[in-house]
């Protein structure tokens, strides 16, 4: 089954929230590209409207706008994501992914276009709550110090 962990920037706030999504949400953001507008409800915000403007794959290599289909590719770049150059003039073959999102890609980056009128706060903290069944902390055990032997 595939999973995400999806990043969503709040744009008025300036946060990033991270949210794992798993199952028949996950399922349908696969086939879409970067730049693609996406209902909030995929990613457990309902009212929500989110771009997709980015992510990485299993190995850690980032996506590219300008590249097409699913595929990792090895490009020759001068600038852009995936390579900041040290000197003017400076090109590298790199590793890249193309924009497509698939079951290999692992994480996704969106941003919000369409704020509803519940703050993201509130909905992910609801969240949390259901998943916390015991509802107890955790006791932490002193950990005993050895003596040294002379």
């Amino acid at each position: 089954m595939v999973e995400f962990k999806v990043v969503v920037n709040d744009t008025k706030n300036g946060k990033s929230h991270n949210i794992n999504v798993s199952g028949h949400h996950a399922n349908s953001l696969i086939g879409k590209k970067i730049g693609d507008e996406v209902d909030g409800i995929f990613v457990s915000l309902p009212g929500y409207k989110l771009v997709i403007t980015g992510g990485t794959d299993k190995d850690g290599f980032a996506m590219r706008y300008d590249l097409p289909g699913m595929v990792r590719r090895r490009l020759l770049i001068s600038e852009g994501k995936g390579f900041k150059a040290k000197e003017n003039g400076m090109r590298k073959k790199k590793s890249i992914r193309g924009n497509t999102i698939n079951q290999d890609v692992v994480q996704i980056n969106m941003k919000v276009v369409k704020f509803s009128s519940k703050p993201i706060e509130n909905l992910i903290k609801t969240e949390d709550k259901s998943d916390d069944k015991s509802g107890e902390k955790k006791e932490e055990k002193p950990v005993e110090e050895k003596k040294e032997e002379q």
